[in-house]
């Protein structure tokens, strides 16, 4: 089976902002994976650069289950094809001029939601700083 062409470059804006924000988290590992650069806690996927169909920039997360709703009435936020099924969801973002802040807070809770006890642990006893700017 033939490899998935990379949405983005290592080096793209979208995907450094993206992994400057991720890779503070305990145990994150960058993995590219049908072309596209994800960021895991251990192993599990909490946040992916690019949605499938979506030519622009896009980040996918798994939201706080109460918070789905409100987030789905933003325009900037939709169900993503092949992992919306599994409950996650993704925001358009400009690398440039993206809601950094609300991302940084989105892609916490996707990690929270996937993070083993002892990543938890190690998170509350350092929290991550918030960098959105």
């Amino acid at each position: 089976m033939p490899e998935h062409p990379l949405r983005f470059a290592s080096d793209h804006p979208l995907v450094q902002r993206v992994r400057g924000l991720c890779m503070r988290y305990p145990e994150a590992a960058e993995v590219i994976a049908h072309g596209r650069f994800t960021f895991r806690a251990g192993k599990p996927q909490f946040a992916i650069v690019g949605a499938a169909h979506e030519p622009d920039g896009a980040v996918e997360f798994l939201p706080d289950p109460l918070e789905r709703e409100a987030l789905l009435e933003r325009d900037d936020v939709f169900v993503p094809p092949y992992e919306g099924a599994y409950g996650w969801l993704a925001i358009r973002v400009d690398a440039a001029s993206g809601d950094w802040g609300l991302l940084e807070e989105l892609l916490d809770t996707s990690y929270r939601r996937v993070a083993l006890v002892r990543q938890l642990r190690a998170l509350d006893a350092a929290p991550v700083v918030p960098v959105a700017d």
